[in-house]
């Protein structure tokens, strides 16, 4: 299928572009914090606000060996378990935020991390699930979300395309038919150089289903270049200030960015248009600056038309330039004063 619905919202490529503020770790264990993010998000344009389901013992094990330690990202120097405890929204915060948001008029859905999740979520009727790029491949973990029927948004970075088939397969095998796909690249903050957003075509000629964009990239050129590859759904990472310093601040969007990028990611949408070769309204207004044949001397009646007295110029009043070789040599019908447009019943059809 090539469209999903969430709470009767259908996402497709001939619909608005779906837009979700990720809160992630932003709130930094503060509630009110969390509040206004719902808050400032809707205020921006956004669509949904998507939080995260785990603890620090759901995702990982408290752990100090070379194993657990982060290296080579903006959170090297901890482990897992100490990342993920900074990091994690406290599971009882997620009823009170979704009633919050529904006040709002605002989706709010969650990424599940494990069966546990899974569970607690199903208890507070979400219409929706994400699934994070690192879980594409814990098909276990696939089966139980797809056993809830509810649609799901599946990001898919650094999967290859079988494993991409695979989770795909493992979501309809279950009671899922409502899948979409998001191109991510999963470095934070992610190059654009490695967004490799063409592949949001061959993802979508692939699986027949939406495609959007999760991106981490610095900025909203490479959303708003999405757009026109066909992505419809948008999720970014959105916080209140970047000066917060949480985990994932640094590569986050602060309110009046995403409102800016939602303006242009729908001024995007208009310019996509449609297919057509026909003239807008606007067009047809400036339509006289085109050229077209015009006497540019007083040529008398029987005289020859020469490349010397008619031309090609602006206005659009005359016949097209395209004719001018087949009227030359030919004789004026009749008298054509300097300036006038060149028309058939001014010119002798022959000799």
């Amino acid at each position: 299928m090539n469209k999903i619905i969430i709470n009767k919202r259908q996402i497709s490529a001939n619909k608005p572009t779906y837009i979700i503020a990720e809160m992630s770790a932003n709130h930094n264990k503060d509630f009110d914090k969390a509040v206004k993010i719902l808050e400032e998000a809707k205020k921006a344009g956004a669509d949904a606000v998507k939080l995260q389901t785990y603890t620090p013992d759901t995702i990982t094990i408290d752990c100090d060996n070379d194993y657990f330690k982060i290296k080579g990202t903006l959170w090297k120097g901890k482990n897992l378990y100490q990342l993920y405890k900074e990091a994690y929204t406290p599971w009882e915060w997620h009823p009170k935020l979704k009633k919050i948001a529904d006040t709002l008029k605002l989706d709010f859905f969650s990424t599940p991390f494990d069966a546990s999740a899974v569970d607690f979520l199903e208890k507070l009727d979400l219409p929706a699930y994400k699934i994070a790029s690192f879980e594409l491949v814990d098909i276990p973990l696939l089966r139980k979300v797809a056993s809830t029927g509810k649609p799901v948004i599946m990001s898919t970075g650094m999967a290859s395309l079988d494993e991409i088939k695979d989770a795909v397969n493992a979501l309809k095998k279950g009671s899922c038919r409502d899948i979409a796909l998001l191109k991510c690249t999963s470095a934070y903050p992610a190059p654009p150089e490695e967004a490799n957003l063409k592949t949001i075509t061959h993802l979508a000629e692939t699986f027949h289903v939406p495609i959007g964009l999760s991106d981490h990239t610095l900025g909203s050129t490479v959303a708003i270049t999405s757009i026109a590859l066909g992505a419809c759904i948008i999720e970014k990472h959105f916080c209140l200030d970047k000066k917060d310093a949480g985990p994932d601040s640094s590569f986050s969007m602060e309110p009046d960015e995403f409102k800016n990028m939602i303006i242009e990611i729908r001024t995007a949408e208009k310019a996509l248009g449609k297919i057509s070769y026909a003239l807008t309204e606007n067009q047809k207004k400036t339509k006289a600056f085109r050229r077209s044949l015009f006497a540019v001397e007083k040529i008398k009646k029987d005289e020859t038309i020469t490349d010397k007295n008619v031309r090609s110029i602006r206005p659009n009043d005359g016949l097209p330039p395209k004719y001018l070789e087949m009227i030359l040599g030919k004789k004026a019908k009749k008298d054509i004063s300097k300036g006038s447009p060149l028309t058939w019943d001014a010119i002798r059809s022959s000799e």
